[in-house]
């Protein structure tokens, strides 16, 4: 029996978006299990907390892998990258791209994750064209400031922001 085809996406999901979602959806027929590796960053002054957005990551992609019968688990992780991947046993790493300055960065990272474990590729999926210029970042930027996030995130995601916001 052939080892199981196991991909990390990793990021900090706050919150996790439509965007998220797309290359998620995209990415599970591709393997066997994929784990979304939440990144412990402090420094990204999160809206959810970690358990709260393993939750809210959990409970969006459940239809996700139903529809896939692709694995997906949700876990956190404070380490190098490629340690993590190495720990989950991940020989692939799926990055999504939006726009040419995210490849840059994105290029760099590739390098040095290949050099740090010639064994584990990262594989870049295009956002959807509907999704290319949507960021955790912005969304958070407006929902802080009291605009409309609807067309940006899950119906799901919508309202556990919004209710967060309003305490």
């Amino acid at each position: 029996m052939p080892e199981p085809r196991v991909a990390l996406y990793p990021g900090t999901f706050d919150p996790v978006t439509n965007g998220h979602l797309d290359i998620i959806s995209r990415a599970a027929p591709l393997v066997d299990r994929l784990v979304i590796g939440l990144g412990i960053n402090a420094g990204k002054d999160p809206i959810f907390n970690l358990d709260e957005r393993i939750a809210l990551i959990e409970d969006e992609v459940a239809p996700i892998a139903e529809k896939t019968g692709t694995l997906i688990e949700v876990r956190a992780f404070d380490t190098l990258l490629i340690a993590f991947a190495q720990k989950l046993g991940a020989k692939m790493i799926v990055r999504g791209l939006r726009a040419v300055s995210d490849f840059d960065y994105e290029f760099q990272m590739a390098g040095m994750n290949y050099r740090l474990d010639a064994g584990i590729e990262t594989v870049f999926l295009m956002a959807s064209e509907r999704h290319q210029f949507i960021s955790s970042r912005f969304v958070k930027d407006i929902a802080l400031l009291g605009g409309d996030i609807s067309s940006f995130v899950p119906k799901l995601t919508l309202e556990r922001t919004l209710a967060k916001l309003r305490k």
